[in-house]
């Protein structure tokens, strides 16, 4: 079993509780609200500007050309998934510029966020990318299960297919394999770090998913 294989299984059981969430239950059926799609998209927007800050931050920190171009790549394709929440979900949806820009961070999105970033400065490249694996494993794995169980006409199905989609699954195998070349390597005491990383990220992204059902926001 690969050292991402292992990362998996030691968190499967909490990628079992993200699927039954009720916000991907809901999404996939196709009866979430509009009220919680739209303030989950205007997160996402803000998550994955930070997203794509801390990747690029990492591709900085690769080891090589090759995780380099592979990181920044990554890194450009946050924003411009970004770009497109805009010029997709949010025009349809009726989410005007001018609201996104008010509308702050909910304290989970700000909570997943931080981290990341802290990550990304503070910690090695091996450390660093364990930390933002889940966040496109689990996104694949997540669409690929709602997809199969998308309903008919679902509202919602233009982002079903686009976490379904083999592009996007193509692009979790090349961050797993860069993942488990580096593990190969690596000292124990980062490999513990790397388990530690991931899990905690894969915590923020339930909290994410949770906290967009919610509609959570800041308490004061």
């Amino acid at each position: 079993m690969s050292f991402s294989q292992h990362l998996w299984q030691a968190n499967a059981p909490l990628y079992q509780d993200t699927v039954q969430l009720p916000f991907n239950q809901e999404l996939a059926a196709g009866t979430l609200s509009r009220e919680r799609f739209c303030h989950y998209v205007i997160q996402d927007a803000h998550y994955l500007l930070a997203y794509g800050r801390a990747l690029a931050v990492t591709a900085a920190k690769a080891d090589g050309a090759e995780g380099m171009v592979q990181f920044a790549r990554a890194a450009q394709e946050a924003v411009l998934v970004e770009r497109s929440l805009h010029d997709g979900f949010m025009s349809e949806f009726g989410i005007a510029p001018a609201q996104f820009t008010a509308t702050p961070l909910t304290p989970a999105c700000h909570h997943y966020t931080s981290f990341l970033l802290a990550t990304a400065w503070a910690e090695p490249y091996p450390v660093t990318l364990a930390a933002l694996l889940p966040c496109f494993w689990i996104y694949a794995e997540v669409g690929r299960e709602i997809h199969a169980s998308s309903a008919a006409g679902n509202p919602y199905q233009s982002w079903v297919d686009t976490y379904a989609g083999e592009e996007f699954h193509a692009a979790v195998r090349a961050v797993c394999a860069t993942v488990d070349r580096l593990a190969a390597k690596a000292a124990d005491e980062t490999r513990a770090a790397m388990h530690t990383a991931y899990t905690h990220a894969a915590r923020l992204e339930w909290m994410f998913w949770d906290s967009a059902y919610r509609l959570g926001d800041w308490p004061v």
